[in-house]
């Protein structure tokens, strides 16, 4: 089987690696003006990491180390606990800084092609903008929230700004966090991730118009957030200023009705983008690849295609729901709303939101034997 991917994040490499690993012949496209890989931390849940088992990864990511054992859950600005959890759920988690994920995956796939695609043709057919074409059996656009081949369709539902921005960043060097989680304010939140590798992956959010504009990230962030509890005003301090990554939270308007058109499927945040509420994003990403590759090896194309489109649909259209939904309840800003959002949060016991975060992650990757 001929395999052509585009876009070479997350998805596409997975895809890559599960397809070469099952004899595909894989050829991956990355535009020339791709940034380089960016971003900060990135969880991965026990469904990501079985995914990453199944294309034999998973224990480059634990070889990182383990995070560290401290309390966890959901405080205020002043430190005062609403929740408290276990250190961290599901059988396995592991956060590691996603350009090392990124290193992993580029390692076990296929050379990229630098080319920028012009057209994917329902055909499985790929358009270069030096107008070469390249037919393959399938082709997987894995081009990200802003996919070119997901615009082309008539089904797509577009963009939407969730109403909130968000800043992200790793400490430079080791940092000892004696807490793990996020902190409630008024339109504000504040994440605090340790890392495998010692580090620890921090991140802010703020309710704020679209495109708003911040002459100095850094600043603003000491204005926000500096005379939070601790850590955060020391994890800022050790922020470096130039390094600290900021976007706009958007995912897609609307469930997208189909991943797959003619012998074309769409993985990653090209499907189902989705707000960074339940730190998903990544792990379906996962999940889609390791799925479309086994289906292909059990089914004819035709009925693979078919299958993975009913099962990832149906698959990750309640979690991105559920992560909007749960934005919408942490961004809270009103002073009525916030109070009965952390009454609420008072009240739910800790076990209870271990669960429901470990339902999440309860996937098992398809057999790629019949």
């Amino acid at each position: 089987m001929k395999v052509g991917i585009v876009g070479a994040g997350i998805a596409g490499l997975t895809t890559a690696v599960a397809f070469a690993r099952l004899g595909a012949d894989v050829v991956v496209y990355e535009r020339p003006d791709a940034e380089p890989t960016a971003g900060a931390g990135i969880s991965l849940f026990s469904n990501g990491l079985r995914a990453l088992d199944a294309v034999g990864l998973a224990d480059d990511v634990r070889a990182l180390g383990a995070p560290p054992d401290v309390p966890a859950g959901v405080r205020t600005p002043k430190g005062k606990w609403l929740l408290r959890t276990p250190p961290y759920v599901g059988p396995e988690f592991a956060v590691v800084h996603r350009r090392d994920l990124h290193d992993i995956l580029s390692a076990a796939a296929p050379p990229v092609r630098v080319a920028t695609v012009v057209e994917v043709r329902d055909t499985a057919t790929v358009v270069l903008d030096s107008g070469a074409t390249h037919a393959f059996d399938l082709v997987v656009g894995a081009d990200g929230i802003a996919s070119g081949i997901r615009r082309s369709w008539p089904e797509d539902p577009g963009i939407r700004y969730a109403g909130y921005t968000a800043w992200r960043g790793v400490t430079p060097g080791p940092f000892t966090a004696p807490s793990a989680g996020e902190t409630f304010g008024r339109g504000e939140r504040f994440g605090v991730v340790p890392m495998n590798d010692g580090r620890v992956y921090w991140y802010a959010v703020a309710s704020v118009p679209a495109d708003w504009p911040v002459p100095d990230e850094k600043a603003e962030l000491v204005r926000r957030f500096g005379t939070w509890h601790d850590p955060i005003p020391a994890l800022l301090d050790a922020a470096d200023g130039h390094a600290i990554l900021r976007n706009d939270i958007i995912d897609l308007a609307a469930p997208l009705r189909r991943f797959v058109r003619g012998r074309v499927a769409l993985a990653g945040d090209a499907a189902h983008a989705m707000t960074p509420n339940l730190g998903q994003g990544g792990n379906q990403a996962l999940e889609d690849a390791v799925t479309l590759a086994a289906l292909t090896t059990r089914h004819d194309l035709a009925t693979a295609l078919g299958r993975y489109d009913a099962m990832r649909r149906e698959r990750t259209a309640p979690i991105a729901r559920h992560s909007w939904q749960m934005g919408r309840i942490a961004q809270a800003r009103g002073r009525v709303a916030v109070a009965l959002r952390d009454t609420l949060i008072r009240l739910t016991p800790g076990t209870r939101a271990v669960r429901a975060a470990t339902r999440t992650q309860e996937w098992q990757p398809p057999s790629t034997r019949g």
